[in-house]
């Protein structure tokens, strides 16, 4: 890459030129293949079957609003439309996966730490002293 300011040649990733400074213009980066959208069931969002949280997905929707369409299709169609369609993308839709965090979790052991060096040892204004006027746990059970 050149620079347009004081026409040297300098990395084609640098945002400032190493000789006069000047800002370089960004350089089209490739785009990164879209994504295809898949209509899935929700594994996250999902009070019944996930059918509705995953349409909300798929449209960028809250599936709140999903939901509360769904119902009111269902009441005014005779309730029949409505169950059978959602029972019908219940089979029909697979799945989504879990989100990266959750899977990530779910695959590994939780990792135990050791206790620090100084675990158990007391403060040092806290030793050589003694407790004063107390007594041991159990003269503090009632005894019914």
């Amino acid at each position: 890459m050149i620079c347009p300011n004081c026409q040297r040649d300098i990395a084609g990733y640098s945002n400032f030129c190493y000789f006069c400074g000047a800002r370089q213009a960004q350089a089209q980066v490739a785009a990164a293949p879209a994504v295809q959208k898949r209509l899935v069931r929700s594994a996250t969002d999902s009070r019944l079957a996930g059918v509705c949280g995953g349409l909300g997905e798929y449209f960028d929707v809250d599936p709140t609003l999903i939901r509360l369409v769904w119902a009111l299709l269902t009441i005014f169609s005779g309730l029949v439309f409505g169950v059978v369609a959602y029972l019908l993308c219940w089979i029909v839709m697979p799945v989504g996966p879990l989100p990266l965090p959750a899977a990530a979790q779910l695959q590994t052991q939780p990792q135990t730490q050791a206790p620090p060096a100084d675990a158990g040892v007391a403060p040092a204004h806290y030793r050589g002293m003694q407790r004063r006027g107390t007594a041991p746990r159990s003269h503090f059970i009632s005894r019914v």
